[in-house]
């Protein structure tokens, strides 16, 4: 149709259901009260994503057309950006920041940057890029801040390269290279600055918990921020049949992300069994009681707003709303917090 030609980047863009909802371009509550605080924008061509991760839901071979696919298990609608725009600026005063996420494709550079230029220019709220390494220099990352960006996302989501290679790499067919990203965040390091990339990276893949606090202490030693998300089955991907991580497993690598960022504990002071489990995080039993019941350690990570606090904090973004959150996009009540207490250090036999 001449008019799905017509609406695409950079003058059309995705936005996240939790988005729409809080900009007041569609209709709905969250659970318990939760605010996305982040205006998603996906960048949108309609013949989609070039690159074909096995967990991803807009990867290339995954069914349906790329207008129809979910993506981290939501329907991202399509919107002119006047209209988006718009609403930005008549948003609730929670919403601290836009970002907006690259996919795999040639022309997504170009209007990547053009979308920045006029958020920049019609809006007030600070902008992030979830970028897209494989197709970028680091010219494109200096064009990207002089345009306005503040910060950038790195979506490493693997803890090794083999495991990265895997799923991302030669294993699916798909263009990215672990040391094309890693390249990428210590470019963007350069341009944007210490603390203002960050990594994401997900729980559930393989990996053994020892080697995900070994990536997490790499990157912040570095000067990136670690965002954990747990895996979550896209339907009909390449893993759709695959389970969540347990929630104990990623309890304690949120906790221990936590410790190496907030607390200075490094890797070498936690101690790991056999099978690469956390048994000590290196602190007093009290200590860690007491930075347990902050519920911090256990809410969404993500780019800051102007104040500090986390603004892209992604409600309910790998787990259904309920008592049981992989991400809190809240602070933990004390039932909650009893039932992280109670979890966090079950070793599960699978």
């Amino acid at each position: 149709m001449v008019a799905d030609r017509i609406k695409q980047s950079p003058d059309y863009a995705r936005i996240s259901s939790a988005t729409a909802m809080s900009l007041g371009l569609s209709h709905g509550r969250f659970y318990r009260g939760a605010r996305n605080r982040c205006a998603n924008l996906l960048v949108h061509y309609n013949e989609g994503c070039a690159a074909n991760c096995a967990y991803c839901g807009l990867a290339k071979k995954r069914t349906g057309s790329y207008r129809e696919k979910s993506f981290i298990m939501v329907q991202w609608p399509l919107f002119s950006m006047d209209a988006i725009i718009e609403a930005i600026n008549a948003c609730p005063k929670y919403v601290k920041r836009t970002c907006i996420s690259m996919i795999t494709n040639g022309r997504c550079r170009r209007d990547t940057i053009a979308m920045i230029q006029r958020l920049k220019k019609e809006t007030a709220i600070p902008i992030s890029i979830l970028i897209s390494p494989t197709v970028l220099k680091i010219d494109d990352l200096k064009a990207m801040k002089e345009s306005g960006a503040d910060k950038i996302g790195v979506a490493i989501d693997l803890a090794t390269p083999e495991l990265f290679d895997l799923y991302r790499g030669k294993g699916v067919s798909g263009p990215h290279k672990w040391a094309k990203y890693w390249q990428t965040a210590a470019d963007g390091l350069e341009v944007f600055g210490e603390r203002n990339v960050g990594s994401h990276l997900m729980v559930g893949m393989g990996e053994t918990e020892k080697e995900m606090v070994t990536v997490m202490e790499r990157l912040w030693s570095m000067g990136v921020v670690n965002h954990l998300f747990s895996f979550f089955a896209e339907p009909n991907s390449k893993l759709e049949n695959r389970k969540q991580p347990p929630w104990p497993t990623y309890l304690r690598i949120q906790l221990a992300r936590y410790l190496l960022e907030e607390c200075s504990i490094s890797a070498f002071d936690m101690d790991f069994d056999k099978d690469g489990h956390i048994r000590n995080f290196g602190l007093p039993k009290d200590d860690l009681t007491h930075i347990i019941n902050l519920g911090t350690p256990f809410m969404t990570g993500g780019c800051l707003d102007e104040d500090g606090e986390v603004a892209c904090n992604r409600p309910f973004g790998n787990c259904l709303p309920g008592e049981k959150q992989w991400n809190y996009p809240y602070p933990p009540n004390e039932e909650e917090l009893n039932l992280i207490q109670n979890h966090i250090f079950t070793i599960d036999p699978n």
